[in-house]
This record gives C-alpha cells, structure tokens and sequence, in this order.
C-alpha cells in the first residue's frame, strides 16, 4: 500500500510542476503580449511621421520603421505582427505613425490599409509634364507613368475627351486622395470632380456662351494668360467670344508661346507668327485644339459670366499695371499699340 501511494506523490509531483511551468509558459506569453500592447511608438519632435509601403515585402516595412527611429521596441512590433499574421498581408501605402500608440493598433493599420490621405493641390500648370510633375510629386506614382497615362487614347476617349483636351478635366483644388492610388484611377477620380463642378447653373450658361464646356476651358486658359486681374477677366473673356462668334482670328499671343513651346517671350515678332501650328491663333481662326494651361476656376467663370461688350481689340497697358486698354477699332487699338512698344523700348525690353 505505501508503494503505491509512494507512487501517486510522484505522479501528482510531476504533473504539478508540469502545470506550474504551463502556467509559467503562459504567463510569460501573457507578459509577453501585454507588453506588445504598451506604447511602441515614440520618437522625438512635432512633426507627424508617415511610414511609406511600396510594395508587399514584409522585411522592407521593418527596414523603414527603424530608419524612421518611430519603434520603441522592436520585438513588440515583431511579435504583434506575427500574432496578426500581418507578413502575409502587406498592403502599398501611406500611413501615419501616432506618437504613444501600441502595436497592435499600428500593426492592424497596416494590414487593413487603413491610410493617412494626402492632399493634393494643383494650380497655375501649363502642359501635360508639368501636370504630371505637380501630380506625383507627392504621391506613389512617377511622373511618367501620369503622363503617360494622360496621353492614353484609351483613357481619354473614355471620358469623352481628347489628347488635347484631357487637362480640362483637371479643375485646380485641393483634393484628398491616397497616396497609392494609379493614374488611371486619379483620372477617374477628377473626372468626377469635373462633374461636379459643372453644376446645372453653370451649365445653363453654355447656350449664350455659345461654346462646349471644353471650349470654355480652352478660352479660359487663354484668359488666364493674357491677363491676371480678376476683375479685367470677363471684359477679356467678352472680347474674344466677340472675335469667335465674329470669325476674326484671336490673335492671342499667349497661343503663340504655346505654340513655340517658349513661355519666356517678352514680345511677339513677326517672326514667331509663322510658327505652323494650330495653337497659333494668328495663323489659324478659332480657338486652338485645347487648353494652353489648366485654367482655375476664376478663369472659367470669367468666360461663363464674360462682359458684354464690342471690344475686338486688346494691349496691354503702356504702364505695366497688368491691366489692358480695350478698343473697337482698329485705328485705336494702333494709338493704344504703339504707346505699348514705346513704354517697352523705353525700358529696353526684347
């Protein structure tokens, strides 16, 4: 009898250290992950950090948090993205680092692609490059590939635009959008803020403007050129409808420097009207293929509330207030000209 009880001490021993070093075990992985759970991300400064995702490689986010200097701790990120299985769910994009916040907060950020998005504002642009340069420069994307993108028959025949007037569908803003997102999808996106923007009220105006809303687009862009004052655009605005619908060639110089692809002319030559183009406006009647720059909205409402007036004649003013003087005849558009070229060669201009 004592053997056997001898024996059921030993068994009850063993199965008591056994359970007490499960315990132990769990305990320890408790610790474990109620640490994971404390603050992991700290790092000096104001300023809010971002962690940029390229791709899915799950090694290259490590890399970047610890080059940001955010983590705390490593093992704690470790260890809450293997606990979420986040390795195999890396997902591109721009995150926010919150300062104080524990890992399992960030590591389910990352893996539900729950993005920071980026604002982005675009505004006195004046060809497609430079569109795409102001467009990726602070997003995922390059340069090229929006470009390359906004010269696609695929993509602009698909909103019912062109090559030359795709741009129009970009109305200057402040827009919220994710970092990753591609240029097909940017597009996408503006052409639904170009919707929106033409509201029935300003698309009631068309009928006595008597252009579509890509034509006004283009004599906007022409408008922004010619002057900046917002209270001259509508009187421009009204002058050259009168040239349109009159069939007198525009003969805006801003058309020319487009044309020439050289935006650091001073003075138009005889010269550079022979440039063959059809945005030289000198050469060719009616507005040219499509916007010489994106117009802003102040521009495109100038045209739709334009001046009525029978100004068919414009120069500018000999003081270099940036405003205009107007006229309906030629002989006084000469007087207002040559007052022009003598203030210009007073002050040794080219």
């Amino acid at each position: 009898m004592k053997k056997k009880s001898s024996k059921k001490k030993k068994r009850s021993s063993i199965l008591c250290v056994a359970l007490a070093l499960g315990a132990f075990a769990l305990g320890g992985i408790a610790l474990s992950l109620y640490a994971a759970f404390s603050s992991n991300v700290s790092y000096e400064g104001e300023n809010t950090k971002y962690l940029y995702v390229y791709d899915s490689d799950y090694n290259h986010v490590l890399d970047s948090l610890k080059k940001s200097d955010a983590l705390q701790s490593e093992w704690k990120f470790r260890l809450m993205a293997w606990a979420c299985d986040y390795s195999k769910q890396v997902l591109p994009g721009r995150y926010e680092l919150k300062r104080g916040e524990n890992s399992l907060t960030l590591v389910r950020r990352l893996k539900y692609a729950r993005q920071t998005p980026v604002r982005l504002a675009f505004n006195n642009v004046r060809t497609k490059k430079d569109l795409a340069e102001r467009l990726s420069k602070n997003l995922m994307m390059t340069s090229d590939e929006m470009l390359s993108a906004l010269t696609n028959p695929e993509i602009y025949n698909k909103y019912g635009t062109d090559k030359a007037n795709i741009v129009s569908l970009f109305i200057p803003n402040t827009y919220e959008v994710y970092w990753n997102i591609t240029p097909e999808d940017l597009i996408a996106r503006m052409k639904k803020e170009y919707d929106k923007f033409w509201t029935d009220e300003r698309m009631d105006k068309l009928p006595e403007v008597g252009l579509t809303q890509q034509e006004v687009s283009t004599l906007a862009s022409i408008v922004e050129e010619e002057t900046r004052k917002k209270d001259e655009k509508p009187r421009v605005a009204g002058l050259y409808l009168n040239r349109v619908h009159q069939g007198i060639p525009l003969q805006a110089d801003p058309t020319v420097k487009f044309a020439l692809q050289d935006f650091s002319l001073k003075r138009i030559y005889k010269g550079h009207l022979e440039c063959d183009s059809p945005y030289n406006t000198y050469k060719y009647a009616g507005l040219p293929p499509g916007p010489i720059r994106v117009p802003s909205i102040e521009s495109i409402d100038a045209v739709l509330n334009f001046e009525n007036h029978n100004y068919i004649y414009m120069c500018a003013k000999e003081d270099f207030s940036g405003y205009h003087n107007f006229a309906v005849s030629y002989a006084d558009h000469q007087e207002n000209a040559n007052k022009y070229r003598k203030a210009l060669n007073n002050r040794g201009i080219k």
